[in-house]
């Protein structure tokens, strides 16, 4: 009887873990006081905040030649710090050109004043309710930061951004704003073929319902900011900047060296002078 009341344990055991698995887990909370940026990590059973140990760095004022983009999105955070109303941002535009670095840059410009990012990757977005309910009752305030966001026609993440930006029947919270940033305005690819479903109204052109749904996604954010290639002026001063940061010192050689660099990779962003300037600066080291 023992022998079989055993077999019988091993076996409501075997029943309990295998339905663990299938369960999703509750969203556990992190340590808040060990950081002031997480990443929602999702796993078999469900997802966490998950700390970031090394957030990156950056100040405004490593930003330059996007005053405007960079005025507007620290007002915004501003009044979103302070309690008061702000948007949800759309940063569209040139690759390289100091849309990520800005939402980061924001980071380390409030944190103090109780700002807290939480970066989610897009193929995660659908987790965007568990996230809020989360968070949405602590006393800090929240970012949550989508990076180089872009969706195909049939993109589960795609009707939670919906929701999570316009709110549902349980609204929004009150201590979270998104954050993306993309290098499509719209946030979806555009065919030639929806221009055939225009429609001329007296005299006018009216977009196709499949571009007013594409649309209809971005307008859910309040703020847009818009980015630009760089000119070379512009390319050189950044390139100028890191080389200053970084401990060298620019110079007619250092900028003649910078356009080269940038020639042999075909563009003139933010990013690849940056990438100049560790080069530069690493070997002049030596």
């Amino acid at each position: 009887m023992t022998g079989d009341w055993k077999a019988l344990v091993e076996r409501l055991d075997g029943l309990v873990a295998r339905i663990e698995r299938l369960v999703p887990a509750t969203a556990g909370e992190p340590d808040w006081r060990a950081g002031t940026a997480f990443r929602w990590r999702r796993h078999a059973r469900g997802g966490e905040l998950q700390v970031v140990r090394h957030p990156h760095t950056i100040r405004f004022e490593d930003l330059k030649d996007i005053d405007e983009q960079k005025r507007r999105l620290s007002d915004n955070t501003a009044q979103f710090v302070a309690g008061r109303p702000a948007n949800n941002v759309l940063l569209t535009g040139a690759r390289g050109t100091g849309k990520s670095s800005l939402v980061k840059a924001a980071l380390n410009a409030f944190a103090h004043k109780g700002m807290r990012l939480i970066e989610v990757d897009k193929h995660d977005l659908v987790d965007l309710p568990d996230i809020v309910d989360l968070v949405g009752d602590r006393k800090e305030r929240f970012l949550i930061f989508c990076d180089d966001l872009s969706f195909g026609a049939s993109d589960a993440g795609y009707k939670s951004l919906k929701v999570a930006l316009d709110g549902s029947i349980a609204g929004s919270a009150d201590n979270v704003l998104i954050y993306a940033t993309s290098n499509r305005r719209h946030l979806m690819p555009e065919f030639m073929d929806e221009n055939l479903e225009a429609r001329h109204v007296g005299g006018e052109i009216h977009p196709g319902e499949t571009t007013e749904e594409k649309i209809s996604l971005s307008e859910r954010f309040g703020l847009w900011l818009s980015f630009y290639p760089f000119d070379q002026e512009q390319y050189l001063d950044i390139a100028d900047h890191w080389v200053r940061t970084l401990g060298g010192k620019p110079d007619e050689a250092s900028r003649k060296a910078a356009l080269l660099w940038a020639l042999e990779r075909g563009s003139r962003s933010g990013r690849v002078a940056w990438q100049f300037a560790r080069d530069y600066v690493g070997r002049k080291k030596k």
